[in-house]
C-alpha cells in the first residue's frame, strides 16, 4: 500500500519542484504536529492565516454549530443567510462608514478579480494602477497587477491597460489619471520583505485618486486583523480606500475573502448586466460563521495590542551579527540576511530545529515572521533561539 506521501507527489499537483513535505496530523495554538512524532512551532501560521491560532476552540464551536443547521444552499446573493448578514454587520462596524457594503468570495484573489470588475465597472474606465513587489494573486487578473515579472512572465499575454509604478515615490503619483479606473495597494507590502511606507505617502495617494477620481484599493489580505498591530494596517495612517479587499484570517481558518466598498458604488455590480459577478461559494455559511468567531475572539482576546508588543519583543531578541535588518509591524516581519543561499540555508535549519519559517517571494534575503497572534512570550523565546542557532549554522 502507497504512503500518505508517495500518493501526495503521485497524485496532486506540485506549486513547486521542493515543497516543504511534512505530513502534519493535527495543530493546536502555534504548534504543528508530524505524523512521525515531531512538533514544530508555527512562524508563518499558513502565510498569515491563522492569526487566532490553530484548533481555536471558539471557532470549532462556531463551525459545529453552524453545522447542524446548513452548508451551501444556494449561489451567493439569492437567500438570506444568518451568518452572512452576522459577519457582514460585523466588519462594517470596525470600518469607516464609507464601507458598508460587502461582497463575500472564496479568496484574496477572487476578491481581487471582483474589485477590478468593480472599479471598471462603477467608472467607467479600464486603466488599472498598482505597484512593483505587490503581490495579489495567481489568477489572470489578479497576477496581472502583481508587481513581479518573475511570476508573470511565463503567463503573458496578460489583462491589458495595467501600469505599475515604484511602492512609496510621491512623484510617481503623478502617473494617475482621468483614465485611471483604480489604484490597487498593500499598506504594507509583504511579500516584497514588509516594506512600510513613509508616514504621508499612502495619504499623499487617497488625495491624488481623489483629484483624478480613480478608485483606490487597499489590499490587507495579509494585513488585517490585528496581524500589524492595529485591526487594520490603513488605521495606522488614518488612510481609508474606496474598496477594501480581505481573506486569508477572514475566515478564521476556513476559505473566505471578501471585498468591501460603498452602497453607492458596489450597486454598479447588480444591473446592465444583472448577476455582473457572481460566485456559488463565496460567503459559505459555515466559513461566516468561523470569521464571526474569529473577530470576536481577536477583539474579546485584545490580540491587536498583543501582536504590537509581541513583534517588539522579537524586534528586541532578534539581534545577530548576520542579521541585517529586522523590518516590520506587529506580528508581520522580515529578518533580512545577506544573500538568498543564506536565507534557504536558515530555514532548512530552522525546520531541521523545529520551527516553521519561509522566505518572501519577492525578497528571498529574508525570513517571514509571521506566527498566530496568540504566541506566548516563553514561544517567542523558544522561536527566537532557533532562528539566532539557524543564522549562525547558515
Amino acid at each position: 500500500m502507497h504512503s500518505t506521501r508517495q500518493l501526495f507527489f503521485e497524485l496532486m499537483a506540485q506549486t513547486s519542484a521542493a515543497p516543504i513535505g511534512l505530513e502534519i496530523e493535527k495543530a493546536s495554538g502555534c504548534w504543528l504536529y508530524s505524523s512521525d512524532g515531531r512538533k514544530y512551532l508555527d512562524l508563518v501560521a499558513g502565510v498569515s492565516v491563522s492569526n487566532i491560532g490553530h484548533n481555536n476552540p471558539m471557532v470549532i464551536k462556531a463551525v459545529k454549530e453552524q453545522l447542524d443547521k446548513h452548508m451551501h444552499l444556494m449561489v451567493y446573493g439569492e437567500f438570506i443567510q444568518k451568518p452572512q448578514v452576522q459577519l457582514a454587520e460585523k466588519l462594517c462596524s470596525l470600518l469607516p462608514v464609507n464601507l458598508n457594503s460587502v461582497y463575500y468570495t472564496c479568496s484574496g484573489s477572487e476578491a481581487v478579480e471582483g474589485s477590478i470588475k468593480l472599479a471598471r465597472r462603477h467608472t467607467g474606465r479600464h486603466e488599472v494602477i498598482s505597484f512593483r513587489n505587490a503581490y495579489h494573486g495567481s489568477t489572470i487578473g489578479a497576477l496581472s497587477v502583481t508587481g513581479n515579472e518573475s511570476l508573470k512572465r511565463a503567463f503573458r499575454p496578460l489583462m491589458p491597460s495595467v501600469r505599475q509604478i515604484e511602492f512609496g515615490r510621491e512623484e510617481q503619483l503623478e502617473e494617475i489619471s482621468r483614465s485611471t479606473a483604480c489604484v490597487l495597494v498593500e499598506p504594507v507590502q509583504a511579500e516584497a520583505g514588509v516594506i512600510i511606507p513613509g508616514d504621508d505617502f499612502l495619504g499623499k495617494l487617497s488625495d491624488k485618486c481623489k483629484r483624478e477620481g480613480a478608485l483606490l484599493i487597499f489590499d490587507e489580505i495579509q494585513t488585517g486583523f490585528g496581524r500589524t498591530g492595529e485591526l487594520f494596517a490603513m488605521d495606522r495612517y488614518s488612510v481609508y480606500p474606496d474598496i477594501l479587499l480581505l481573506a486569508k484570517s477572514l475566515g478564521g481558518g476556513m476559505p473566505l475573502g471578501a471585498f468591501i466598498s460603498s452602497r453607492e458604488i458596489m450597486g454598479s455590480l447588480s444591473s446592465n448586466p444583472a448577476l455582473g459577478h457572481i460566485t456559488t461559494f463565496g460567503g459559505h455559511p459555515v466559513s461566516c460563521a468561523a470569521g464571526l468567531a474569529s473577530i470576536d475572539y481577536i477583539t474579546g482576546n485584545d490580540l491587536v495590542k498583543k501582536a504590537a508588543r509581541a513583534g517588539a519583543k522579537f524586534r528586541e531578541l532578534l539581534v545577530h551579527d548576520e542579521i541585517r535588518n529586522v523590518r516590520g509591524q506587529g506580528l508581520l516581519m522580515a529578518v533580512e540576511l545577506d544573500n538568498p543561499a543564506k536565507t534557504r540555508k536558515a530555514v532548512s535549519a530552522c525546520i531541521a530545529g523545529g520551527a516553521i519559517t519561509e522566505w518572501f517571494l519577492f525578497n528571498e534575503n529574508c525570513l517571514r515572521i509571521s506566527p498566530p497572534l496568540t504566541i506566548s512570550d516563553s514561544e517567542i523565546e523558544t522561536a527566537c533561539r532557533i532562528l539566532l542557532d539557524s543564522v549562525k549554522r547558515a
